[in-house]
């Protein structure tokens, strides 16, 4: 991307309408520039994605492959394959499954867990038309992507890291707060603050990550700027979900203390529910280096002493599982209440 389209992406106060939608639109002043009013403006994440809702599925290792991931775009979601757990040939086998459904989805690229290009050139060869990429520098990435017709989002923890990406050329930004669970940023920042910060940067689509498992959270995302929502922690412990029961019912017995965030004097920074192992964990700040080594027996053996059970502190907010078709449309439904309600307040000028 050119410095002069980088600076118009940065810069460019049009609140979430498309680029292609703005010519000829009519137009009010605001006091952070124009705001651009259309009854056909079409949502961002929608328009990348192809799904019916800008609600999408975590890329969870060995969690997020294709009996999730197609539950969650038959609900009208996006699904997203994994393929941080470095199982290359199965997660080929998993977006084949996915591309044999005919529903939008996308995969997820964890850069620094690549231990070479062979998934790259897979994803790039498939068809797809929707990645994001995380833990790293997206740059490299971005061109075979975009050269095979690809729609590259990058996660984020900070603005700085925001505006670098932007800088790279990605199309959205996945902002994650440090509500969510799994791997973290030392640094803390809430997904509220971090989407209003970034939003004062930038004008690319964002999707927000953390603090998120239903519809009041998806409203205030969306107050914040944000035009698509990911959960991970709601669909870890959904019907669908691959997971022992132990660890769904796990997360439902949460509360919203119930999680740590570990490891912050080190690498990986993780956020999991508390155990007596993540409790010695945290005592100690440091974690073993051989913490993951169980990880499946927790996710399919029901261990939850085996590893760190990763999980955000929406855990806390989760009170039953639940299918991805139920998830997803009480999700929309209590979207449309709030802001239908947040709408008529404007309407009448007045607080409530």
């Amino acid at each position: 991307m050119a410095r002069s389209d980088c600076v118009r992406q940065r810069l460019r106060p049009t609140l979430g309408v498309a680029p292609w939608r703005l010519r000829h639109q009519p137009v009010r002043r605001y006091a952070g520039g124009l705001f651009h009013l259309s009854a056909t403006t079409m949502n961002r994440v929608l328009a990348h994605t192809g799904a019916r809702y800008p609600i999408l599925q975590a890329p969870m290792g060995w969690i997020a492959r294709a009996p999730l991931a197609a539950a969650v775009s038959r609900a009208g979601g996006l699904g997203v394959i994994e393929s941080s757990s470095g199982e290359t040939a199965n997660c080929q086998a998993e977006i084949a499954k996915m591309r044999a459904t005919g529903l939008p989805f996308g995969v997820n690229l964890p850069i620094r867990f690549l231990g070479d290009d062979a998934i790259l050139r897979f994803v790039c060869a498939s068809g797809l038309r929707f990645v994001t990429t995380s833990a790293g520098s997206p740059a490299k990435f971005i061109r075979p992507l975009k050269d095979a017709g690809i729609t590259v989002y990058h996660a984020v923890p900070t603005v700085d890291t925001a505006l670098k990406c932007v800088d790279a050329g990605v199309d959205g930004l996945v902002v994650e707060g440090a509500e969510g669970g799994g791997f973290k940023n030392p640094e803390e920042v809430s997904t509220l603050v971090l989407l209003q910060a970034i939003r004062a940067r930038v004008d690319v689509p964002m999707i927000a990550a953390g603090g998120i498992c239903d519809g009041r959270g998806m409203a205030a995302a969306f107050a914040c700027g944000a035009e698509g929502v990911q959960m991970g922690t709601r669909f870890v412990s959904c019907a669908e979900s691959p997971v022992h029961a132990n660890y769904k019912n796990a997360i439902v017995a949460a509360k919203e203390t119930g999680t740590w965030v570990l490891n912050k004097k080190s690498t990986p920074c993780i956020r999991a529910l508390k155990s007596e192992r993540t409790g010695a964990i945290h005592a100690a700040g440091l974690m073993p280096a051989d913490s993951f080594e169980g990880l499946q027996a927790l996710y399919f053996g029901g261990d939850m002493e085996a590893a760190p059970a990763l999980a955000g502190q929406t855990a806390g907010l989760i009170d039953a599982v639940k299918s991805a078709q139920d998830i997803i449309e009480q999700t929309v439904s209590e979207f449309f209440a709030i802001t239908e309600r947040l709408g008529a307040l404007a309407n009448a000028r007045v607080f409530g």
